[in-house]
């Protein structure tokens, strides 16, 4: 156990306390600095390649969802930041409840062999949450300034 916090004990078993640890690692951060962090995340994990000629885009999304299971673990819980940040500027259960069913999709039908793998390279749930949390932030009092990135 961790003098940090980081690691809690709780039935018997210890469990990873990661909500306390990316609230500790993202302390401090403007509404700005979250919305970039989170349009960063959604390029790489959806748009970061193209396929040659043409306007296909896929990120390590589509690449990481190849691996059955644990790929689509992985880029779930990577996308799960998005959600951490929309929190953390106050977004309504409402927002949170769209990005987690965005990421839900993502999980249960990218997990389906073959089906799944095609799904992932137009199902762009990181993108469709860095736009929820923007449209969050630019209709939230005093935050329409945000410039666009």
């Amino acid at each position: 156990m961790s003098s940090t916090g980081t690691f809690r004990r709780g039935g018997g078993a210890s469990t990873f306390a990661a909500a306390d640890f990316l609230g500790r690692l993202t302390a401090g951060m403007s509404h700005q600095e979250r919305l970039n962090q989170v349009q960063f995340l959604a390029s790489i994990m959806d748009e970061q390649f193209i396929v040659p000629g043409t306007n296909i885009r896929f990120g390590w999304d589509s690449i990481l969802g190849l691996f059955p299971g644990i790929g689509d673990a992985i880029t779930s819980a990577i996308s799960l930041l998005t959600v951490h940040h929309a929190r953390q500027t106050g977004a309504s259960r409402i927002v949170l409840a769209r990005m987690l069913a965005n990421i839900g999709v993502d999980f249960l039908i990218g997990a389906v062999p073959l089906v799944g793998d095609a799904f992932d390279f137009a199902w762009k749930a990181n993108r469709k949450n860095a736009r929820l949390l923007e449209q969050h932030l630019r209709a939230s009092a005093g935050l329409r300034d945000l410039r666009r990135v």
